[in-house]
């Protein structure tokens, strides 16, 4: 049912998409009963659009209930997907690499491994600007939220393992396999049973705080150490792509809709 209503909805869009997949909570996998989608992709802006006069669409925002569906949907034109590519944004990555993909072209595929030359180990500054900014929220909170601890523990070992492998695992499910912190096992349980604003009960501020600053330092010190480059190298693959994709917008557009993959 969800599939069909998230297909609907990106087939009613305006422009032609490179690709779409879900991100927030379902990717992170620990989406409530009661959590939104988070649609997140790319579309095409056609050529007459680019050269005229009138202010680009280069952002496509929804954010509704339909049909007891709650969607939050943002996409990018390429050209601007592309350019936070080149820059340390770790959300656009997790948005390219998501599993779940709704919408897939060619083109999504060519990305994918031309995208691959965009991670540096700069990305880093990402992951832990993004878990300090959720510890302070968890922190001041009263009460205290499962969700942004959660938020703050995702984000910290999605960087740790992105600074040694080079890879994008933004669920944190697989990231435990690895990691194998037994209070997130019992907080992504409590996420997962409950709802988007459930709180935490008997919580121990104390082991999450020194287990949040163990992981930041851990993150600040791998991104040391780490084999990533200093700088991307993508971008003359990227202008390709974009320069192809956006002539090709005047012809049929080979893309397909597949269906959601479930934890």
């Amino acid at each position: 049912m969800r599939d069909r209503q998230l297909s609907n909805i990106i087939a009613a869009q305006p422009y032609p998409f490179l690709f779409v997949t879900l991100s927030g909570a379902h990717l992170y996998g620990f989406a409530s009963p009661d959590s939104d989608y988070d649609v997140r992709g790319s579309h095409i802006l056609p050529v007459q659009e680019v050269v005229g006069l009138y202010p680009l669409k280069e952002t496509l925002e929804i954010a509704e209930i339909r049909d007891d569906l709650e969607l939050d949907l943002v996409t990018h034109d390429i050209k601007k997907f592309f350019e936070l590519l080149l820059k340390k944004n770790g959300y656009v990555l997790e948005q390219l690499y998501s599993p779940l993909i709704l919408l897939t072209t060619p083109a999504h595929e060519e990305l994918k491994e031309i995208a691959k030359g965009c991670i540096t180990r700069h990305h880093s500054h990402h992951y832990l600007g993004f878990a300090r900014t959720q510890w302070k929220l968890f922190a001041k909170e009263r009460p205290q939220r499962i969700k942004p601890l959660l938020y703050v523990y995702r984000v910290l070992l999605t960087g740790i393992h992105l600074m040694k492998t080079g890879q994008i695992e933004a669920n944190l499910v697989n990231l435990n396999a690895y990691f194998q912190l037994s209070y997130l096992s019992e907080l992504i349980a409590q996420k997962r049973e409950s709802t988007e604003k459930s709180v935490l009960v008997d919580a121990n501020v104390a082991l999450y705080q020194t287990e949040y600053e163990r992981l930041y330092c851990e993150l600040e010190e791998a991104s040391q150490k780490s084999d990533l480059p200093e700088t991307p190298s993508a971008k003359e693959a990227l202008n390709d792509l974009l320069v192809r994709s956006r002539l090709n917008t005047g012809n049929e557009f080979d893309s397909s809709l597949i269906h959601l993959s479930h934890e």
